[in-house]
């Protein structure tokens, strides 16, 4: 297992953007006519950006105004196709330590208009070069509002685009072009040691951090420093067995987001089986968005494809337990079926995972729905110091109305180390 000497505050990160940014100075982004074909018979023209190739994958959109770098660099996004629904992107350019991960996970980008030349003191490069420095292939100059309202109305597609003159192509492409579904995504995005983010790491009190292991199926870096703020955190690989956990000492459970199908036979489900164990053992254990489906499956409920999911900030969230509505930030096309309502909101080709049994025992309720479609946005096991939601505290579209989670995560653990009191 490594050591990172890294400050309470900040996780160690991967190599920083303005260091990709200079590892490829001299890579040529793409430029000239292009096409985007989607699975259901729909055409887009445009203009490519970006790097040169050809962008493939599963078509989803994001509703985001802003941190257009963030949702780039979000592990969630794997094996997609992602769609701006804001019509500028790039106006403020590429910030150095605003990333969320080591690279661009999107497979492609579509946008209506990519800034060329964009305008902040602390722009280190477009969105353009930054794509192109990391291998991904943009379009633009389409129309984004009409490839919304088609998927909203339709369901998420599969898409490949490329340059015009290769229309021909790119339609044998897409005839053959597989879901990203059915690969291991979490595999492609998890790490494969375990590593101390900030041993040794002491509260304001001087006391000692509680250690928890933090299974990465896909983690954000701002889900890490979150942690990193009450905890000693382990960065786990998600395939972890949990009598390693036990063995490095760890006192909670945490299981991050991700991309791909929560109920896929490789890392997730290895994932899956890990919070169970934690469950069983009484461990306090959190899950955020895939980690939450993950949760789900291992309690016995089901988990489905999405129409089209809820991608992007401002989606509120009911917490069914005080009333409360908070605004939250969302990435995810899988959801938990609710326990009474079934699969809402479903996508029309039917994608559920089988019919599967409570690994752990213990019963859940469902704490948070989704004031739109009253899909499931949280759990809590009864009879256990665990729960998870589907939105992302870390994020700050409230700006900090679901932080508190982190909060009370804590003082389950703290709770837990006392004896229960």
């Amino acid at each position: 297992m490594t050591v990172y000497g890294v400050s309470n505050r900040y996780a160690p990160l991967l190599p920083e953007a303005c260091e990709i940014l200079r590892e490829n100075a001299d890579v040529e982004e793409a430029d000239g006519d292009g096409v985007l074909l989607l699975a259901d018979g729909a055409i887009y023209r445009g203009t490519l950006f970006g790097a040169r190739g050809i962008g493939e994958g599963e078509l989803v959109f994001t509703t985001g105004m802003t941190g257009y770098q963030e949702s780039l660099t979000d592990p969630s996004f794997a094996g997609q196709v992602l769609t701006f629904t804001y019509p500028m992107i790039g106006n403020y350019g590429i910030h150095n330590n605003r990333s969320e991960s080591g690279g661009v996970w999107a497979r492609g980008v579509v946008v209506r208009s990519a800034m060329k030349q964009p305008d902040h003191r602390d722009s280190i490069a477009s969105v353009g070069r930054f794509l192109a420095a990391f291998g991904v292939p943009g379009i633009e100059n389409v129309d984004t509002r009409s490839i919304t309202r088609r998927v909203r109305e339709l369901g998420t597609v599969l898409c490949v685009f490329g340059p015009a003159e290769d229309e021909a192509a790119l339609r044998e492409r897409l005839a053959v072009l597989r879901s990203p579904e059915l690969d291991d995504l979490v595999d492609l995005v998890s790490v494969n040691d375990a590593v101390i983010l900030n041993p040794g790491s002491r509260g304001e009190s001087g006391h000692l951090l509680p250690r928890i292991a933090a299974l990465d199926c896909g983690i954000k870096y701002n889900i890490l420093r979150s942690l990193c703020r009450y905890f000693e955190v382990i960065w786990c690989p998600p395939d972890i067995a949990f009598e390693s956990i036990e063995e490095l000492g760890a006192q909670a459970l945490f299981c991050s987001n991700g991309p791909g199908d929560p109920a896929h036979p490789g890392m997730a489900s290895r994932a899956r089986d890990c919070l169970a164990e934690g469950i069983k053992a009484k461990l306090p254990v959190m899950g955020i968005c895939l980690g939450h489906q993950l949760l789900g499956l291992s309690s016995g409920l089901q988990t489905y494809k999405m129409r089209y999911g809820h991608r992007g900030a401002n989606q509120p969230v009911v917490d069914l337990q005080s009333d409360q509505v908070w605004i939250t930030s969302q990435n995810h096309g899988f959801a938990v079926a609710d326990p009474d309502a079934g699969m809402l909101a479903a996508h029309p080709l039917a994608v559920e995972s089988e019919e599967v049994e409570n690994l752990h025992g213990n019963q859940v309720v469902v704490r948070y729905v989704n004031a739109n479609d009253r899909t499931v946005e949280g759990l809590d096991v009864v009879g256990a110091p665990a729960f998870s939601v589907q939105f992302h505290p870390e994020a700050c579209p409230g700006p900090h109305d679901a932080h508190a989670l982190f909060a009370r995560f804590k003082d389950m653990v703290e709770s837990y180390i006392r004896g229960g009191d």
